[in-house]
């Protein structure tokens, strides 16, 4: 997967787009960090619902409601 800068996105949009329509991907970096993958619309990688378990449950771990209940938060979730 190649690499671009973001200001190099900016400047050459279209040509990127054209690029990826015809199949490349590309990592998009900010500071010498990658900031988002450009993947063609058909490509998007997919997780199996055990992996999507998974990182739900990791996501999970540690995280606390404090007090909180669930129902309370379901009911204000309705609310707004």
């Amino acid at each position: 997967m190649e690499t671009i800068v973001a200001f190099e996105t900016e400047t050459h949009l279209a040509e990127i787009l054209d690029r990826v329509e015809r199949g490349e991907s590309l990592t998009i970096t900010r500071h010498g960090k990658a900031v988002a993958h450009l993947v063609p619309a058909d490509r998007q990688p997919t997780r199996s619902r055990t992996e999507a378990i998974r990182e739900l449950r990791e996501f999970g771990n540690g995280r606390r409601l404090d007090g909180l209940k669930i129902r309370d938060l379901i009911d204000e979730g309705r609310r707004v």
